[in-house]
């Protein structure tokens, strides 16, 4: 079996360097550990909300079985958390989230915690037990929805607060067009994962060489391309906070983000 490794939760084609980079950094204290068949590039079409995790997964970041989780530098995180933004055209005449109601909303994906879940349960608190928005569409994309919101092709969207600070960095005149309008409950940073039947051996390597990368000043450029301050160890069980809200969401009558 060929194993893979990915990136694909900040993956902007223009981000191909960066990601590369910081995989370089890592695969390298891989082999230097003795772990073999670690793959020597990502796989860069790797979806970020993927059905199921295969066992051929040696690393990649996206809910699943966590090894490390990542602390960035960006507007809305807080050590080892993040939280979703509401964003809307920087026209818009939105001024708060109960204006929302009737409107367009852009959707990434029904199983996305930032997309989602998140502004699920911070819609949940004003929906009075019915459908919020008057359409909701899935589109598969945080940055594409960025992009169309630019354009003022729908009311708002809900990304991550980090993928809203790569998308301003590397986009910037299509950032001049959209604004945030509210945030979300925060939650735990998305994880580094590999597959759960990766043997326990390697999972130690792994994490080993991410702390490694973490805390070694000679992997700063890897980390500072990514906007990593550090990588933590942070529990399975804080992860069931998402699983929190969504069981509040439906006690408040908001049981799905329509």
């Amino acid at each position: 079996m060929t194993r893979t490794a990915s990136l694909p939760m900040y993956n902007l084609p223009e981000m191909r360097p960066v990601n590369a980079q910081f995989w370089e950094a890592l695969h390298g204290l891989l082999v230097g550990a003795g772990l073999g068949g670690a793959p020597e590039t990502l796989h860069f079409d790797r979806l970020p909300v993927p059905e199921r995790i295969g066992p051929e997964v040696l690393f990649s970041q996206v809910c699943g079985y966590p090894l490390e989780t990542p602390c960035y530098d960006a507007p809305g995180c807080d050590g080892p958390s993040h939280c979703g933004l509401f964003v809307v055209p920087a026209g818009s005449k939105m001024q708060e989230l109960r204006d929302l109601r009737g409107s367009t909303f852009l959707l990434n994906h029904r199983h996305s915690n930032s997309g989602m879940n998140l502004p699920r349960r911070a819609l949940a608190d004003i929906a009075d037990g019915h459908p919020f928005f008057a359409r909701v569409i899935e589109t598969g994309s945080h940055p594409g929805n960025l992009d169309r919101i630019a354009r003022a092709e729908a009311a708002a969207t809900a990304v991550d607060n980090v993928t809203y600070a790569f998308w301003c960095h590397y986009r910037p005149e299509a950032a001049r067009h959209v604004r945030v309008l509210a945030r979300t409950p925060p939650s735990p940073a998305i994880p580094f994962v590999t597959s759960n039947a990766t043997p326990a051996a390697t999972v130690e390597v792994l994490r080993t060489a991410l702390r490694e990368l973490a805390h070694n000043p000679g992997y700063v450029k890897a980390r500072r391309g990514l906007l990593m301050t550090d990588i933590v160890d942070v529990p399975a069980s804080a992860y069931r906070g998402l699983l929190d809200y969504e069981r509040e969401a439906a006690q408040l009558g908001y049981p799905a983000l329509a």
